[in-house]
Parts: C-alpha cells; structure tokens; sequence
C-alpha cells in the first residue's frame, strides 16, 4: 500500500497518528518533495504550521526506523513561484501528480483537494480537519477581573498590568519562570484557535511577529529575530462605559450630534482613552450616524454595527481614501501618532467627516501642540475644535478650539493684531492658552494658574533665547528672563566656554541680534534644588546595535510608562524594561524615527 500525503495531514500529525494506530502499518509513506519546499518555505518564514510539518517528517523517519513503515521523497521540487502561489493550488496539483503516477492513495484533509483528485479518478482518502478548542485559550488562566494584561517571556516569571483603570500595577502573577517550550505552546494555541473560531482571525503576519484577534483579546506573538526571545503580551479592555458616565456627558452630546467635530481624545497609557472612545462610537450610532474606525491593530471593543477598518495594504492613507467612498458620519481613529497619522486626521476632517482621534499626551494642550508643525496653524480649528483628556478613567478637562484675530495677551501694539488660536475651558469659557506665530516661530502661551507666571513677551524673549543658545551648547539649556532688557541662561559647565566663544565673542554676538542682556551661568548656580528638574526629562544617549536601538533610562523603575521626546517633540511611549533600558528594533516605524532624530543631532530625552 502506497499513501502520499499532502500538506495538510503532514502539519496536523496525521500520517504518524495512523501509522501509531495500525492503519497505515507496513505502507510506504510516498512523501512528495513538493510538500518538504512548501513546509521549509514556511519554517523559513518563521511560520509555526512549517515547524510543526518538518518535525511530523522527522517522526516518519523514526518510524520507519523503527520497521513499521518504508518513507520515500519522490517528484521535483517545487519551485518558488508555485510555493508562493500555494494557495491557488500550484503545489496541490505537483502532489496529485505524484499520487496519480504512482497509483497511490492521496491522503488529504483539504476537502478540495479531495474533490480535485476524485474528479480526475486519484484514489483520495479525507479526514476532517483536527478540531480544537475554539472557546478559550490556554492563556487566559493568567487573567482575573482585574487584569488588563498579561506579559509572558522566555526566562521570566509572568508578569500582568492588574488594577483599576489609572491605578494599574505591573506586577508578578506566577513564581514559575516560563521557558521556551511554554511560550512555543502558548503561541501555537493562540494562532490555531484564532484561525479556527469565528470569533479570531491574525490581522498581521510577519517575520518574527504576529498580531492574534481573539474575541476581546489583543495578543502580540513575538520571536528571534525581531525580539530577543520568545514573547507573548495579551491586553484586553476592563470596563465598557457609556457617554453617560463621564463628566460633561449632556453637553459633549450637545456637541457631538450639532454637527461633525474634529476631537481628540487624549490622555497617558492607560488612562481609559480607548474605553471612553468605544463610549462615543455608540453613542453616535445610537443617534444615527454611519461610524466606522481606523486601527492597526484592531482593538476597540464596538458593537457590530461599527466596522472597524485597518491599515490598507499597510497604508492608512489608503484605508481613508476608501473610507471617503463608504462616507461615513464620524470615524475613529485610534491611534494618532506618527506624522502620517495627523495627516490622514487632517485631510478626512477637511472631507467633512468628523474625527475622534485617540492620541498618547501628558496634558491637554499637548495633545493640540502635537498638531503644530504637522497641520498648517491656521487650519488647526477646523481639523480639531475640541480636546478631551482623560486621566483615571474619568474626564479631566474639556478643551474648545477656535480662531481670533486679535492682539496676543501679553503684547499690547494694536498692529501686532493677527490670528490667534483660543483654547478655552469647555465648562467656564475661560481661555486657558493661545497659540500665534511671532517671529517665523510658532508659540503657545498660558494664560491662567501658575503656567502663566511669566508674561507672553517674556515667554516669547525665552524662546528667542533659548534657540539661539542650543546652536552652541550640547546639554539642556534653561533661559530665566529677568527684565525686558536682561536674562540669566543656564548650561552645563561643559557648554559654558562654547556658548560664550573666544573672548566672548559669541555672546556678544547673541546679545546683538536679540537687544537683549545675557549672563551665561551653569546650573549649580542655578538657585534650584536641582538643575535635571529644570529639563524636559531626562537626556539620554541611545546605542544603536544591529538588531535594537537602545535607549537607556536608569533612573527609571522597570516597568515604568515614560515618553520618548527629540527636541521636545514626541516620539513614542514605552515601558522601561527589567535592565533599565527601552530597546526598539530597528526596522520599525519608531525605530526610523528615533534613527532619523540621532542623525540630525537632535536631544533625546525621556519623561
């Protein structure tokens, strides 16, 4: 009895089943060397249905060892181009060929290719597809009520993010240091209950990476080489919410269905940015808007009438450019990041559609200011009138958006007059920033509480200062104004004999250029406790390696959320690692722009 096997049977272990249960006892397992390229092509892809074929080989060969069977490889290898059009049925038909030639037995459990063979008058034999466990996932014994996620790595003992939303905890959940085995079988279960439930599917699929949708999990499957070892980070959502639930729910309602808003939603990790966005896409539905959203990966947990959309060929400027076809109402779109991300905002609030997007900010008005630079200052407005950050899961501060021409505050010549963009507190009315051009620079300026200390023109004077210092100085530099016609500048004692030149030629120069005073001090004899408060964060000096970009934070505790800024701009947020570092690999949308940051010499710092 001759049996040649396809694809199919090899990944799932069926051959060596039958041959364990006496079906197959004494046949010659006809192997075609068809089916070894597509396996090795999958192996190679770093795909675990190759591994698992190429070990199932293997077993036959101990098997026949063992006398119980004869394995022979037979037929041309396939070709790459066949192998990549696997899924057409260019190396089905070399395995029919193979079993056709040989008056063999094709054992299959593709049930078109069984059809196939039976057609053409190939002895097929099917066997349903391995059933699995489609309900749950081994992992989810990690998860409590309180448990967002859960963080699984080679080596380490599991870790998860367990608490109420703004007072997570990362924190041990199991003293049994996982191995490499385990997160091998975890990975595997996660990949093959997603493809068989309706309820699963793996958005992407990359060398060293894939991203698994299971019901309201969000697992992230990493490996070599695109980590250091095995991971896997599942995160799901705690609480579901309704807009009646957060503060200024009746008038953001008022304000949602009055007409299409541009609204960014911001707030620090964790926080309950993506929970209180889930809140306003129904809400909106409930009121008879088309909502739809934009997400790589896909995580919002909405009700079916929302279609969530992800990155079109990789590409979200694509995905919007169909989404302009559907013409939705409101669109989310979680989350705005990159400067492509503000761009593609931008260009669909300018279509009409309003926008809800999920943005990573500190404060507020960081939020808006990630806009400028990116959306030109005029029509910042009309792509966003209004900011909503959320801190603790609850609404903190409500921000409305709209232009002026007016004379800044702080400045007093009526022909200073220009456009101003007014954010207001949404409760009281009262302006809280303004942000304006002077000078070719662009600038925002507080105007209550203790941020508006300092007037415009000084913060404007500060500005001025502090750029025509950086040109010199390597380290931080702080600008303290102290009258309209003087100020103190503090650098490290390393950029003292920079900033001022030889002779004091250089400062001397400075203070011609500004009309203005300066006395060059180093931070110790800065009156404050200490200078690295005085900072945006703290700078730091990334190694670049061949697989990782590292980013050193030893003042940091492991497991703390930080920012990563150049310059002052943001560039992403990360969770500081066990050694006291970020490592991003190289390769990565992040990791290009943090390169392209360190090439320009700009000043990484993290907060």
């Amino acid at each position: 009895m001759e049996i040649v096997p396809d694809t199919s049977v090899i990944i799932d272990g069926r051959v060596s089943e039958r041959v364990r249960a006496g079906t197959y006892a004494g046949a010659t397992i006809v192997v075609p060397e068809a089916v070894v390229g597509e396996l090795e092509y999958q192996a190679n892809a770093g795909r675990d249905t190759g591994w698992d074929g190429l070990e199932e080989l293997q077993t036959l060969i101990e098997l026949e060892a063992d006398g119980e069977i004869e394995v022979e490889y037979v037929g041309e290898r396939a070709e790459k181009s066949e192998i990549e059009r696997a899924a057409a049925g260019a190396i089905d038909a070399l395995i029919r060929d193979v079993a056709q030639e040989r008056g063999a037995t094709l054992f299959t459990s593709d049930i078109v290719q069984a059809e196939v063979a039976e057609a053409k008058g190939i002895d097929a034999e099917y066997v349903e597809p391995k059933g699995r466990d489609t309900e749950s996932l081994q992992i989810e014994s990690f998860f409590d009520e309180e448990t967002m996620s859960v963080h699984l790595k080679a080596g380490t003992r599991p870790m998860a993010k367990r608490g109420a939303i703004g007072e997570m905890h990362y924190e041990i959940i199991d003293e049994t240091v996982s191995t490499e085995d385990d997160l091998k079988e975890w990975s595997h279960d996660i990949e093959e209950t997603a493809r068989a439930s309706p309820d699963g599917f793996i958005e992407i699929d990359e060398v060293g990476m894939k991203i698994v949708q299971f019901r309201d999990y969000r697992i992230a499957l990493a490996r070599p080489p695109f980590a250091d070892g095995w991971e896997i980070t599942a995160v799901r959502p705690i609480a579901k919410t309704d807009l009646a639930d957060y503060d200024h729910a009746e008038e953001l309602r008022s304000r949602l269905l009055e007409r299409q808003r541009g609204v960014l939603v911001a707030g620090s990790p964790g926080a309950g940015k993506s929970t209180f966005a889930q809140a306003v896409a129904e809400f909106l539905v409930e009121n008879d808007n088309a909502v739809k959203t934009m997400e790589r990966p896909r995580d919002l947990q909405v009700g079916p009438e929302i279609t969530q959309y992800t990155a079109l060929d990789g590409d979200m400027a694509a995905t919007a450019d169909s989404l302009l076809m559907v013409r939705p109402d409101y669109t989310i779109y979680d989350e705005v990041r990159k400067t492509e991300d503000f761009e593609v905002f931008a260009d669909m609030r300018l279509a009409g559609v309003g926008m809800i997007g999920v943005v990573h900010a500190t404060r507020a008005i960081d939020a808006l200011q990630r806009l400028v630079g990116r959306v030109e200052l005029g029509m910042i407005p009309q792509v966003v009138d209004t900011v909503v950050f959320i801190e603790a899961g609850a609404v903190e501060t409500v921000y409305d958006v709209t232009t002026e021409v007016k004379v800044p505050s702080g400045l007093m010549e009526e022909d200073l007059a220009r456009p101003v963009i007014v954010i207001r507190d949404f409760e009281t009315g009262t302006p809280a920033y303004e942000i304006y051009t002077f000078n070719r620079q662009v600038v925002t300026v507080p105007l209550d509480g203790a941020e508006a200390s300092k007037s415009g023109v000084d913060q404007l004077a500060e500005g001025e200062i502090e750029r025509e210092i950086r040109a010199a100085a390597e380290g931080p530099v702080e600008v303290d104004v102290q009258s309209p016609n003087s100020a103190i500048v503090y650098v490290d004692t390393n950029d003292i004999s920079h900033v001022i030149g030889r002779d004091g030629k250089r400062i001397r120069e400075i203070e011609n250029r500004l009309g203005i005073d300066i006395d060059v001090r180093t931070f110790e004899d800065q009156p404050s406790t200490e200078s690295e408060s005085k900072t945006q964060g703290e700078i730091v000096t990334p190694e670049i390696t061949t697989q990782h970009i590292i980013v050193p934070v030893e003042e940091r505790g492991s497991g703390e959320t930080v920012e990563v800024q150049a310059n002052g701009e943001y560039l992403f947020t990360a969770t500081v690692g066990r050694g006291g570092e970020i490592q991003v690999s190289r390769g990565s949308a992040i990791a290009e722009e943090l390169e392209r940051a360190i090439d320009r010499e700009e000043m990484i710092t993290v907060q």
